[in-house]
């Protein structure tokens, strides 16, 4: 699955900050580019990782696939 990133400068520090935003809140930071990157994939993971659930007897779980 592929998403936008956004990578800015602070040019005070000169680090990356790095945002994905269509996931609201999804944001990391590095001292370079390619560290930014690897941070905001890690970042991406985490946030899209299910949270566990505990659900009553007789509930159906499925799972959907989106495109």
């Amino acid at each position: 699955m592929k998403w936008r990133v956004i990578l800015e400068t602070d040019p005070q520090t000169g680090d990356w900050a790095v945002w994905c935003p269509e996931l609201p809140g999804c944001v990391s930071a590095g001292e370079t580019e390619e560290e930014a990157l690897e941070n905001i994939r890690e970042a991406i993971a985490l946030y899209l990782e299910p949270d566990p659930i505990v659900l009553k007897a007789g509930t159906i779980l499925r799972e959907v696939s989106v495109k």
